[in-house]
């Protein structure tokens, strides 16, 4: 391969570099060497993923029960607890497992192309697809996909951090390697595959470093809490019970047995896979909505965001520039046309300079348009597209706006730096420079001496205002010739001063139609709003009026302007609505601390190579999963695959529905614990007098057979309609509320419907308190009602956990049908416990006398009436009237 002379026009790529492979070797390449992946070398294997289902603390308690119920002569308990284990957590492992699949197909969703030089053109392929010898085409913000080694390089510096552990961009020339996995921070670049998949640098690290664990997120933290609670509770009263029924005169054997019975009602088994596949399903639905979460936990972390700090371009707005507006020293030129098309209409004066001026910017850009069958077809960045459609439209039909002086051969280049807020080029032995006015008309002289340099600089910062104003955003472009003969080696700190203005350029990028909205239902939910920007202040503050999301009284703060006190700026940035403009990376990082520092909890968005350090420090980071660059999607937690400020506050919506899903099933599963201790309770308070009612492979039956279904149905929950119309929640997932309605009502309501069925099947046979236990068929039949009940008493809590404060026939029998079929699930399991004579008689109960069963289906309207009673008083205390609100169907 031999390099090629520098190439000309919006056709010709980032640069002119080599000339790559055919596409018929490179399939040749593909198929003898493999694809261009890393080896799953490092990844836990199943087993070991199986087996901390099996050994977490939850299950530690059961494996101990299980070994003492065998001690103490019950095999037949000993065996249950050990299936309900594996069971649950053959259970756990499966939706782990699921969600995990799930999330590494949301992945690859995610960009993951590369530009390469194939059939002497520039085209576009997935990495995995690369091979030795392949041209690849960088520029600043991308991933390096593989080992390089260098063969052009304009500006370019690397970010190896990942490899080396130094945060430093390291400068590089051609001629250097580059490895697979970093990123290129500044400038352009175009290098020779090296070492692809198992082969890179980063391969052979990754085969001897293991990947640091994150600290824990807040759900992860509030589970370890619930985790904690629930098992000392259960190992707490288990103990003390064991102890006070040695005490009242029962036996060892009847003692231990009674402490095991308290310990697995106390025990949720199926918490922990509830709240994973609540989880999954909640990034499922997000990015069924075009928001990728690259973790499942940062989905509930969404739903507790209280400030969204949000870039302009491609968020905000359309991300589709078009050049409306050009200034020059010889007059305006407006241009009106659509997308990219060389079609225009262009009026004003000043035409010849303002053709001159985008050839000079469309030299100082990264060619980004390509000509296709005579039309000009965007690629990559949209302002650099919009610079050459408009060079084409001002060429005039049919002729290449690349023709101008030297035929745009670019010979070298420095690259865009968000420092310098500006990129130049050099073509023959002229300098082009283009970028922010604030950074480019400082540089310039504007003739007729000081005085009339003043006056220029001071007309053309007049009309940048004037654009920026409109919602355009302005760029300056500037030449001069240099010293020396063509290809002559420059200095940039040579090189751009003494320039000449050319004028300046105004582009539109509308704003998107459903941004208004969105913000109106981010401030509903309690969501402040900012715009952080890098863009001119009155470009930012049109923009954010014509949204709708600037302040009243409007605050716009400058980058240069910011205090240097923190608490000063804290307190200003802490409103909604507030604009901040011209800001740098490390700026934009400072914002997120110092919001943080005021208790907010902060979503930053983000697509530049710059953003990176910002996302990382937000509670989520936001990536662009369209114009983003890697670098962004790598460091954020939430990526938008449409760019949509809206998506964003869909995915907030998710995450606090999911949020109160885990709520749900948490009072669900609460509810049945309180049901499965009180007959242990009686039992022991009665001296054993009285009868146990349910037996421990009973209550195993309820959580793992009857219970889990509609525990999971809850998980799924759709958001209600309301959710986005409250303040985000700020309180724990088990707190005085939630304790309040499972032991202080729903519990307490479904004992005394379990007990009373149970006594009355017991008393309809003629048994009395304190006298000899009846027959044995009598005692099952009882225990049968108890069981019953518990069910259908559940039955009627899953409808009743669906809303903390609506309901369930105001939201809908039907609306979660999940739920409806988990429902019917549930019974036909009732029916096989009860009916199947083997399994009845393994648990020890009948099916209950027709005394008994009413009671048991009593339970049910009792269950709905005490929760509504409930809700009532609680919007009584409130002032407010039970909403009529439906939730969506799922």
């Amino acid at each position: 391969m031999t390099p090629e002379a520098p190439a000309g026009g919006p056709s010709a790529g980032a640069l002119a570099g080599v000339e790559g492979l055919s596409s018929a070797e490179a399939a040749r390449r593909l198929t003898q060497l493999g694809t261009n992946r890393l080896p799953e070398a490092g990844t836990v294997p199943g087993w070991r993923k199986l087996l901390a289902e099996l050994t977490h603390f939850f299950a530690i308690l059961l494996w101990g029960a299980s070994v003492l119920a065998y001690l103490a002569g019950m095999p037949q308990l000993a065996i249950a607890i050990v299936v309900v284990i594996l069971v649950n957590g053959t259970f756990a492992y499966i939706q782990q497992e699921r969600a995990q699949h799930a999330a590494s197909k949301l992945r690859e969703l995610l960009p993951a192309m590369v530009s390469v030089r194939r059939d002497n053109r520039v085209i576009k392929v997935h990495t995995t697809e690369l091979v030795p010898g392949d041209a690849v085409v960088l520029v600043a913000g991308d991933r390096v996909p593989a080992d390089l080694r260098l063969v052009l390089a304009a500006g370019c510096s690397v970010d190896e951090s990942m490899l080396t552990g130094e945060s430093e961009a390291l400068a590089k020339v051609p001629g250097d390697t580059v490895f697979g996995g970093t990123f290129l921070v500044n400038g352009q670049a175009e290098g020779v595959v090296s070492g692809t998949g198992g082969k890179t640098r980063l391969a052979e690290i990754a085969a001897l470093t293991g990947k640091v664990e994150a600290p824990p997120s807040p759900l992860a933290r509030e589970l370890q809490r619930i985790v904690r609670i629930t098992a000392t509770m259960a190992l707490g009263i288990g103990v003390l019970f064991f102890v006070l029924s040695l005490l009242v005169g029962i036996s060892w054997r009847d003692a231990f047995l009674f402490a095991i019975g308290v310990m697995v009602a106390l025990v949720p088994e199926g918490l922990l896979p509830t709240v994973t596949l609540s989880l999954a399903v909640g990034a499922q639905r997000m990015a069924q909505r075009n928001a990728l979460v690259r973790n499942l936990e940062a989905v509930e972390t969404l739903g507790s965001t209280t400030f969204i700090c949000t870039d302009k371009t491609g968020t905000l707005t359309q991300n589709r520039m078009n050049a409306v507006e050009v200034w020059t020293p010889a007059g305006v030129l407006s241009v009106i046309g659509a997308g990219y098309g060389p079609e225009a209409e262009v009026t004003g004066t000043g035409a010849g300079e303002a053709q001159h001026l985008s050839t000079a910017a469309l030299a100082a850009s990264v060619g980004r348009a390509v000509l296709r069958e005579g039309k000009w077809i965007p690629e990559g960045d949209p302002m650099e597209a919009a610079i050459a459609a408009l060079a084409a439209r001002l060429a005039g039909p049919g002729r290449d706006p690349g023709s101008g002086p030297a035929e745009l051969a670019v010979s070298h280049r420095f690259a865009f730096d968000p420092r310098r807020l500006r990129e130049s080029a050099i073509v023959g032995t002229t300098l082009y420079v283009k970028g922010a006015p604030e950074s480019v008309i400082p540089l310039c002289g504007h003739g007729g001496g000081d005085a009339g340099e003043a006056a220029g600089a001071a007309r053309a910062r007049e009309m940048v205002d004037q654009m920026a104003s409109h919602g355009l955003r302005v760029l300056a472009v500037a030449e001069r010739t240099l010293p020396g003969p063509p290809g002559a080696s420059f200095k940039l700190e040579e090189v751009e001063s003494g320039l000449t203005l050319l004028g300046l350029i105004g582009l539109h990028d509308p704003p998107r139609a459903e941004v208004r909205v969105a913000l109106e239902a981010a401030r509903g939910a309690g969501i402040k709003v900012a715009m952080v920007t890098g863009d001119h202040a009155f470009t930012a503050a049109a923009i954010a009026r014509e949204t709708g999301l600037i302040g009243s009284p409007e605050l716009v703060l400058e980058g240069h302007n910011l205090p240097e006190d923190d608490a000063v700026l804290a307190a200003l940035l802490d409103r909604d609505g507030v604009v901040v403009s011209r800001v740098t990376p490390e700026q934009k990082l400072r914002v997120a601390r110092l919001l943080q520092g005021r208790g907010h909890v902060v979503a930053m968005t983000g697509d530049g190579v710059n953003d990176g350090p910002a996302l990382q420090q937000a509670d989520i980071g936001v990536a662009m999963g369209l114009s983003g660059t890697d670098v962004a999607r790598e460091a954020a937690d939430l990526v938008l695959l449409d760019d949509d400020f809206a998506t964003i506050i869909a995915a907030v919506e998710q995450g606090r529905a999911t949020y109160a899903n885990i709520r749900r099933f948490l009072t669900y599963h609460l509810t049945d614990n309180v049901a499965e201790l009180t007959p242990f309770v009686i039992w022991a308070l009665a001296g054993g007098r009285f009868p146990l009612a349910l037996s421990v492979l009973q209550i195993l039956a309820l959580d793992i057979g009857t219970d889990l279904l509609p525990a999971l149905a809850l998980g799924s929950e759709a958001p209600s309609k309301g959710t986005l119309k409250r303040p985000p929640e700020r309180r724990h997932l088990m707190d005085r509320a939630l304790m309040f309605r499972v032991f202080g009502l729903l519990g307490p309501v479904e004992a005394l419907f379990e007990m009373t069925a149970y006594t009355a099947v017991l008393l309809g046979a003629g048994w009395t308190p304190g006298a000899e236990l009846p027959a044995a068929d009598v005692l099952m039949a009882a225990s049968g009602a108890a069981f019953t009940t518990v069910v259908l008493a559940q039955l009627a809590n899953a409808f009743a956990c669906r809303s903390a404060s609506v309901p369930p026939w105001r939201l809908g029998w039907f609306t979660n049908r999940l739920l409806v079929w988990a429902v019917l699930a549930e019974l036909g399991l009732l029916a096989v416990f009860l009916f199947l004579g083997p399994l009845a008689t393994l648990l020890g109960h009948a099916p209950p006398s027709p005394g008994g069963l009413a009671v048991a289906l009593a339970a049910i309207p009792a269950v709905l009436l005490a929760d509504w009673l409930y809700k009532i008083a609680r919007h009584r205390r409130a002032g407010k009237a039970i909403p009529a609100t439906k939730v969506q169907r799922l």
